[in-house]
């Protein structure tokens, strides 16, 4: 086998691979979230409970920079963005800051969701699908500004939001994303941020 194909093909795995990664961290960190939250509320103890529930915020920075990846192509800036609002609400979320019991972290969250469905939906690489449920997770997410709201959708919001936002995610880490129209969109971004050649 070349060197050239076995690098084509290891450029193709890339974007697929990375896809996967972040599916599986997220349902991880999902998974962990919710152990911690059944912690903090239980007999186990809260010390337990918060460290389960930074494990989760760790696994979630990863998959955040993993999304970027995957995005980038799509709008560089927008994923750029995308990635300021999910830092600044894992942080919050770490910290458990609830002003006047406003879940900002949430909003922050809420936030994130909706543009990563906005670029989903854009990407020509997923289910448009994908994005909408995304963006649907996103506006479920936002009830979080009104804390009476939210507590009065609990816990149906909660399955809602959570329910469109791990449709992305899932659908990554089952299926991955289509490599050759990533690739496509890839080649042509980088085409679009490379200075153009000045004529004499």
């Amino acid at each position: 086998m070349s060197a050239e194909l076995k690098t084509g093909q290891i450029a193709k795995a890339s974007p697929r691979c990375t896809a996967r990664i972040a599916g599986a961290l997220y349902s991880f960190a999902i998974v962990t979230a919710v152990l911690g939250e059944f912690v903090i509320h239980g007999k186990l103890g809260l010390a337990l409970g918060l460290a389960l529930g930074l494990i989760a915020v760790a696994c979630y920075l990863a998959v955040t920079l993993l999304v970027y990846a995957i995005f980038q192509p799509v709008s560089r800036i927008l994923s750029l963005v995308a990635v300021g609002f999910s830092c600044a609400g894992l942080a919050l979320e770490a910290l458990r800051w609830d002003p006047r019991g406003i879940d900002v972290a949430m909003v922050l969250h809420a936030v994130y969701c909706g543009l990563i469905g906005y670029l989903a939906f854009r990407s020509t690489f997923l289910p448009r699908i994908l994005g909408v449920l995304m963006m649907f997770a996103g506006v479920v997410w936002l009830t979080n500004l009104s804390p009476a709201l939210a507590s009065s959708l609990v816990p149906y919001g909660t399955i809602a939001g959570l329910v469109g936002e791990a449709a992305l995610m899932l659908w990554l880490l089952v299926f991955g994303l289509n490599v050759q129209r990533w690739m496509e969109r890839a080649t042509a971004a980088r085409r679009l941020r490379s200075p153009r050649p000045m004529h004499a």
